[in-house]
């Protein structure tokens, strides 16, 4: 049988290593190298799965959870570890659970990826232009000449990161054959802020904080750390909060500086620390629960001179501070744009494919897999979980 793949990252790949044991594979990428996304995943170290169970994997999916169900049980995350270390790469597990290679180099896990689809012709440069069905043969055109194939697989990757080549062709394949796609947002996306303050809180970053949402009724409360970027809030619990609001307009933010504490112990300590600094200046009254820069907004909008002593700081004051440290207000703006998504919300219906095998409902022998599916997730190195897991059930069900 002979079988297309268009797409040469994590999942094309992957499917076109168990493929070519046993069939002809031809993978496609317009790039110039494989795994061109693979390269900036975890910023150059490559986060490529997480060491949790199916059940914690399936609590990360924010959308199409039920989807999953099926190829994750078939390629769970400790059998993509061991698929990678039995090919000779050494990993390791950090923090969160999130599985690095021990080099720290995203480069190693292509290069692992490559050799194992090495009996696979990769024709690299070459961009696939249309898809087609006639007579139990697809035809496949390039911006280099027409073939013809018995399967295709699209793993065409999203449309965030549009320098790696993810510019959403995956999606025209799909229209071509009739697929309807979830409307695209951008997922795992800094968010922008109206706040004018955030322009001199540039690269200051708050560990152990909050940050909660209200977004159409909806709540959501994510504990860890942020940073404020030149137009708003980015870091990890940011990027996670943005794919569950990306489909709403009116959003409320709250930061809570101090989520160990609850008011009344914050209260109290904040009365000790004024007893203690009674002749410090409210400057450096604020660093003792927020970085400079930060504290100097505190100051501003608590409508007090850094210069003032603590001990002129009122009973009035005090319970204003203490609820800006609780429920500190951000104006949401906006997301950023999709181009700036580690990955992309929405995607090929779900419905319309077969979560065992990937293959189209709609077109015989066609499959979907990886990030051009409707299927996101948080951060963590469950979205390249994903990625294996689609791969690896449309492959075997293939051989």
């Amino acid at each position: 049988m002979k079988i297309a793949i268009i797409g040469a990252g994590a999942s094309g790949l992957l499917a076109g290593g168990i493929l070519s044991q046993k069939h002809e594979v031809v993978i496609f990428d317009k790039n110039e190298k494989c795994g061109k996304k693979l390269y900036i995943t975890g910023k150059g170290r490559c986060n490529l799965t997480n060491n949790c169970s199916k059940e914690e994997f399936l609590n990360n999916v924010v959308s199409g959870e039920k989807f999953m169900f099926s190829s994750i049980n078939q390629f769970p995350p400790q059998e993509i570890i061991n698929f990678f270390e039995n090919l000779g790469l050494k990993l390791k597990t950090e923090r969160g659970g999130r599985v690095f290679p021990q080099s720290d180099k995203s480069s190693d896990v292509i290069k692992c990826l490559e050799k194992f689809a090495s009996k696979c012709k990769i024709c690299l440069n070459e961009k696939v232009k249309s898809v087609s069905f006639d007579k139990n043969i697809f035809n496949l055109k390039t911006d280099k000449k027409e073939y013809e194939f018995d399967r295709v697989i699209v793993a065409t990757g999203g449309k965030s990161y549009p320098l790696t080549g993810s510019s959403g062709d995956g999606y025209s394949f799909a229209k071509e054959i009739g697929h309807k796609i979830i409307e695209l947002k951008p997922a795992l996306v800094p968010i922008e802020l109206e706040d004018d303050f955030v322009k001199n809180l540039q690269g200051i970053s708050l560990k152990n904080v909050t940050l909660k949402a209200v977004a159409d009724g909806k709540k959501y409360s994510l504990f860890g750390e942020m940073l404020f970027t030149d137009k708003g809030i980015s870091g990890p619990i940011a990027l996670s909060l943005s794919s569950f609001i990306n489909r709403t307009h009116k959003v409320e933010l709250i930061i809570d500086f101090k989520p160990a504490l609850d008011e009344e112990k914050l209260m109290a300590r904040i009365i000790r620390d004024i007893d203690e600094n009674k002749n410090k200046t409210m400057q450096s009254f604020m660093k003792l629960y927020l970085p400079r820069a930060v504290g100097n907004v505190f100051l501003d909008k608590l409508c007090i001179s850094p210069e003032q002593k603590v001990n002129n700081f009122t009973v009035k004051k005090r319970e204003e501070f203490l609820k800006l440290l609780k429920h500190f207000p951000l104006k949401f703006k906006s997301l950023y744009p999709i181009e700036s998504g580690i990955i992309t919300s929405g995607g090929v219906d779900l419905k319309e494919i077969n979560p065992k095998t990937m293959e189209s409902k709609l077109q015989k022998g066609l499959y979907f897999i990886g990030e051009v599916l409707d299927v996101d997730c948080l951060t963590g190195g469950y979205n390249l979980t994903t990625a294996f897991a689609t791969a690896f059930a449309c492959a075997h069900n293939l051989i």
